[in-house]
């Protein structure tokens, strides 16, 4: 019913940057929230940034300071900004959008490695 298109992962060097971009379509009477979580091997999914139907941010903390969420409401899109990578930001970063009735969707997920 619901379907995310993210984009944007890729290689980049320690102190590089990277904009991720996710496209939400489908069956959408509203959009509640969006964002994007992360998932490294060996470690447990965790909240990178999301942004709610009013505009309200959250940021994990170790993001906050170097990461930028953005959306473009009428196009579905979320977008995250990621400055100043670090090694330790290597994962594979998925796409979340809860829609409608608060129904939770994910993307595929997009590689993102940071070489030191």
């Amino acid at each position: 019913q619901v379907q995310l298109v993210e984009s944007g992962g890729g290689l980049v060097q320690a102190g590089g940057s990277l904009r991720l971009s996710c496209v939400a379509s489908g069956s959408i009477f509203s959009i509640n929230a969006m964002g994007w979580y992360r998932q490294a091997p060996g470690k447990q999914r965790e909240l990178v940034a999301g942004v709610t139907r009013g505009g309200g941010t959250k940021y994990a903390d170790s993001a906050k300071d170097r990461f930028t969420i953005s959306r473009d409401n009428a196009k579905n899109t979320v977008y995250l900004q990621m400055n100043s990578l670090k090694p330790e930001d290597t994962a594979v970063y998925y796409c979340y959008v809860l829609v409608n009735l608060s129904k939770m969707y994910w993307g595929q997920g997009t590689q993102v490695t940071v070489s030191s």
